[in-house]
């Protein structure tokens, strides 16, 4: 059996800020009522994570889980666990009305890190970023130039983008462009 790699095999690139392909990052697509205690529950014993509010992502390294919409999480474990946390999620889950999948395989996940971070992801991405209207633990599903993404905030200088893998080589070219030295233009 073949072993599993990223979509870019850690490609990175420095700029203005610097770019790097995560590697290997399991997700699963959870959908369902996020208000059901026991969807709450499974979220937390798989992620060890609160549930998230509105546009948030509550993250810590390789584990979180992610608000996408009124309906839809994204959660975050280690690569190796997904199988794992997945069953586990779906057996808690058996009595209630949801669906859980592991999408890791068909995601691309990229870092842009360093203090002209949000001037990358301005120059693509239709979003208020700035310092008051974008923070670490707050998330954005958006479009990044021509294909959908989500991005959200580790820290202040640190951003993590989520694409569809079918897109990573066109997203890592983007955020290049984007973080060309001397392309800064000042606004954040």
């Amino acid at each position: 059996m073949s072993e599993p790699i990223s979509a870019l095999n850690h490609a990175s690139y420095d700029g203005i800020a610097r770019v790097k392909e995560c590697g290997l990052q399991g997700m699963i697509t959870l959908r369902g009522n996020l208000s059901d205690k026991v969807l709450i529950k499974a979220v937390k014993d798989a992620t060890g994570q609160k549930m998230p509010g509105q546009r948030e992502a509550n993250v810590d390294g390789d584990t979180g889980v992610c608000w996408m919409s009124s309906d839809e999480l994204l959660v975050l474990v280690p690569y190796a666990e997904v199988e794992a946390k997945l069953a586990a999620m779906n057996n808690a889950l058996s009595s209630v009305h949801a669906l859980a999948a592991n999408v890791s395989d068909a995601r691309a996940v990229f870092r842009v890190s360093g203090a002209s971070g949000r001037e990358v992801l301005g120059k693509l991405a239709p979003v208020e970023l700035s310092v008051a209207a974008f923070q670490p633990g707050q998330i954005r599903r958006s479009r990044l130039a021509q294909v959908v993404g989500a991005f959200w905030m580790d820290d202040a200088d640190t951003f993590r983008v989520v694409c569809f893998r079918s897109a990573a080589e066109y997203v890592f070219n983007l955020l290049k462009v984007a973080a060309q030295p001397g392309s800064e233009v000042g606004v954040y």
